[in-house]
């Protein structure tokens, strides 16, 4: 799973689509919480998985390990959480810092 390059549009789609789950992504966050996972969003399936940061990040190329790497760390300096959303039909995959309330 690689994070490519997009535009403001493609991201702007991702954001969209996670939108109308935030709530439910933010419910099952807390429903594993003490474990700060990642969370992701698959599109096609409207379904939201809950990762350990290890196992996730293993599965993500070496610069995206990188900028999960950061993106964890700032989101645990500030209480939140890092969101993936996946778009198997266009192979896009973008992450999100979204607010845990």
């Amino acid at each position: 799973m690689a994070k490519e390059a997009r535009n403001d549009d493609e991201r702007d789609y991702l954001y969209d689509a996670l939108s109308d789950y935030l709530e439910h992504v933010r419910v099952a966050y807390q429903q594993h919480e003490d474990k700060r996972p990642v969370m992701l969003f698959d599109i096609q399936e409207q379904r939201i998985y809950a990762y350990g940061y290890e196992g996730f990040k293993s599965e993500l190329s070496a610069r995206n390990q990188v900028t999960l790497a950061e993106q964890y760390e700032q989101a645990q300096k500030s209480g939140k959480m890092v969101v993936f959303v996946r778009d198997n039909d266009n192979r896009k995959l973008a992450s999100y810092l979204i607010a845990c309330e």
